[in-house]
């Protein structure tokens, strides 16, 4: 009998320290507030290689894909910079994060549990209107963040994470940076509870919108005080 020509790919030797350093540097990023002052975020090659526990080889090699997918730059006698975007991608990017968010929102009156919903409730139990939001900026500024994630989660859509994951960096940076103005903070709770109140009576239109348009308010908030934000 003789042997078939099958097609077989060759098994990958195990993850490489390049790999490793890559996914340790990016996870790194993508918990960084690189919006919380207008000084450039820099890294330093030696001190990652320290942290890490690795050669300066295979940080190099990480910070070079961290460059080809746009997380960093090398600067010619400055060093490697955190990318930050212009206000204006910034805006193109709130508005992307309403459409995925708003389809979660969809997809959460279709498919989330009772009780999955319900839960979200408790990102916000700590504030009412003898606790106002205003009031305490960064404990609710955290709530904030951790609601807008916990909503792409329960849409169980890996599509949707993946492609939030993308934009996260930035729109949780300028999220923060604007939750702490007077006229952001007091809309903020009434337009999340009212998002949950749409996603529990499974009224999808009505789920959708309010989570489209309560994002979209963001872009239209960085849109015309974008410059201010660092002021």
């Amino acid at each position: 009998m003789a042997d078939t020509d099958i097609a077989i790919v060759r098994i990958a030797p195990e993850t490489s320290f390049k790999n490793k350093a890559y996914e340790a540097l990016k996870e790194a990023i993508l918990k960084m507030d690189i919006y919380a002052t207008p000084e450039p975020v820099m890294l330093d090659e030696r001190a990652l290689s320290e942290r890490l526990g690795v050669s300066r080889t295979p940080i190099r090699e990480a910070i070079a894909m961290l460059e080809q997918d746009g997380f960093v730059k090398t600067v010619p006698r400055r060093g490697i910079i955190v990318v930050r975007r212009t206000k204006s991608e910034i805006v193109d990017m709130i508005r992307a994060w309403a459409a995925l968010e708003s389809m979660a929102a969809r997809l959460i009156t279709t498919t989330a549990r009772k009780k999955d919903i319900s839960a979200l409730r408790d990102f916000f139990k700590d504030f009412s209107d003898d606790r106002l939001p205003q009031d305490h900026v960064e404990e609710y500024s955290k709530a904030n963040i951790a609601f807008h994630q916990a909503l792409i989660s329960l849409s169980e859509s890996p599509v949707l994470v993946d492609l939030t994951n993308d934009l996260l960096l930035h729109v949780r940076g300028y999220r923060q940076l604007t939750i702490g103005r007077k006229d952001r903070t007091a809309t903020s709770l009434p337009e999340h509870l009212g998002i949950i109140e749409a996603l529990e009576a499974r009224d999808t239109e009505l789920a959708e919108k309010r989570a489209r348009d309560h994002t979209l308010g963001l872009a239209a908030y960085v849109e015309a005080h974008g410059q201010e934000l660092f002021t």
